[in-house]
């Protein structure tokens, strides 16, 4: 697979994901040993869980979208950058419903097979933003790495 060929895989799985919810064509896109790991999720997840995970999202966030800001690919690797922007409308993962529209930052790190399926994906979410645009309380890094 060339680099573009790999960025534009990646970018038509965060379509069908996250702002399409078109689950089984996304996991057609999967490795037999696909895993996804998030600081959001904080344990490591197969293709069934982690298709699960972005459904239950969506139907907490209906009108949720996610931008592709930054994407870039070398070797096996492709990283994005990504906004997503929508509102809770119904509880989800411990978080209340919003009348707010949030904007929450993530970077992705997914490693592609040589056959051009997607083996693992590792992102990260800027939850202390998140948390702030909810009204929750947070603490900065030094506070969290201290003792």
């Amino acid at each position: 697979m060339s680099l573009d060929d790999q960025k534009r895989l990646v970018r038509n799985h965060v379509d069908l994901t996250w702002n399409r919810g078109r689950m089984a064509l996304a996991e057609q896109m999967h490795s037999k040993d696909f895993l996804y790991k998030s600081s959001f999720v904080g344990h490591p997840l197969n293709s069934t869980a982690f298709l699960a995970l972005v459904a239950q999202i969506r139907t907490a966030m209906p009108d949720l979208e996610v931008v592709i800001e930054e994407c870039i690919a070398e070797d096996d690797k492709v990283v994005t950058w990504s906004t997503l922007i929508g509102t809770i409308q119904s509880p989800a993962l411990g978080y209340p419903p919003s009348d707010k529209i949030l904007s929450i930052s993530a970077m992705a790190f997914w490693t592609l097979t040589p056959a051009g399926h997607i083996r693992e994906i590792c992102t990260m979410f800027d939850m202390e933003s998140f948390r702030s645009q909810l009204g929750l309380n947070t603490r900065t890094y030094a506070e969290k790495a201290l003792p």
